[in-house]
Formats: structure tokens, C-alpha cells, sequence
């Protein structure tokens, strides 16, 4: 079975995060959420507070398939200040594994450096933090092992492609119908 890691950061947004969740275990891909900020309870962008799986500092998270961000504000910016989770998404990005990111959130993957001469997407207005990429306006951007997306409106696009990538495109097609996604 495939795994994921999705993080969650103080200021998340709430759909780009959970509509993701949703759609992988809808497709029977272990999605984990994880904490990065020491607390167990997560409070969102919008005031929601939801209780992640895991913390981050409880054990290795070496072993997934996927890493995956989502945005918010200051969701996204406080992802980036993580150090950990910098040093996991570098070791993910050598080993060529499969990294995720929406909204603001391909800004982290631009400030580590993950991101040069790679065509990303991100939310409108924050295209100069995707240092070192080509900017495309799609809702969704796979290049290689990234990929990238830009926002709440493209979230089930983002889930339902991340699906395709880990289970397939039948499995995928699966879902989308299953949820009336046209």
C-alpha cells in the first residue's frame, strides 16, 4: 500500500489540506497527517482546529512515498520555517521521491532550492518565491517527482492527480466519478 506524509502547520487551509486526506484514503493510500507544530491539535487558517495523526518529531518520516504541503497563510510560511521538515523534504528531493505542494506552499519547495528548472504553479501573486522555476499558470504541475498546484479552487484536481500518481489512473477515474467530480 502506498504511503503519504501531509503536514500540518499552524494557519493550514482547512480544504487544500483535508479535501487531499479525503481523496487518497478514498483510494485506500495511507495518508498520515502530521504536526510541525509540537501540538497534536492543529488550528487552521480559518479557526478550525483538527487533530493531526502523528507529530513530527515522533519518529522517522523516512517512509513514504509522498510528502505533501498544503497552503495557507501563515501556513505556508511557517512550513518553511521548519527545520526538519527542510531537512526531510532535501533528503525526499535527492532520493527523487515524490514531494506535493499547493498554494503558497511550492514557495517552501522554491526556498530550499527543490525547484530549479522545474515548471511549477503556485497561488496567484507569490510566483517570485518559486525561486529557480518556470512558472505556469495550470492548476496542476507534475515535473519529474514535484508536483505543484495552485489553490483551493484546484484542490480535488491536485488530490485526484496525486491519486493517479500513487494508484493509477483507473483508480483515479474511480474516485473523480465516485465524488461527481466532471
Amino acid at each position: 500500500m502506498k504511503k503519504t506524509y501531509l503536514f500540518l502547520a499552524t494557519g493550514f487551509e482547512e480544504v487544500e489540506a483535508l479535501a487531499v486526506v479525503d481523496i487518497l484514503r478514498r483510494a485506500d493510500i495511507t495518508c498520515t497527517t502530521v504536526s510541525v507544530t509540537g501540538d497534536i491539535n492543529v488550528t487552521s487558517s480559518h479557526k478550525i482546529t483538527v487533530k493531526a495523526d502523528r507529530l513530527f518529531e515522533d519518529g522517522s518520516l523516512f517512509d513514504a512515498d509522498m510528502l505533501i504541503l498544503p497552503g495557507g497563510a501563515p501556513g505556508y510560511k511557517n512550513l518553511l520555517a521548519h527545520e526538519g521538515l527542510k531537512e526531510l523534504l532535501c533528503s525526499y528531493n535527492a532520493e527523487k521521491k515524490y514531494i506535493a505542494a499547493i498554494c503558497g506552499a511550492p514557495s517552501v519547495l522554491g526556498a530550499h532550492g527543490l525547484l530549479k528548472d522545474r515548471k511549477a504553479t503556485c497561488y496567484p501573486g507569490i510566483e517570485k518565491e518559486l525561486t529557480g522555476a518556470d512558472y505556469t499558470n495550470s492548476n496542476v504541475v507534475k515535473d519529474g517527482h514535484i508536483i505543484t498546484s495552485r489553490g483551493v479552487g484546484t484542490a480535488l484536481d491536485f488530490a485526484l492527480a496525486l491519486t493517479e500518481i500513487l494508484a493509477g489512473c483507473d483508480k483515479s477515474s474511480e474516485i473523480a466519478k465516485s465524488i461527481l467530480h466532471a
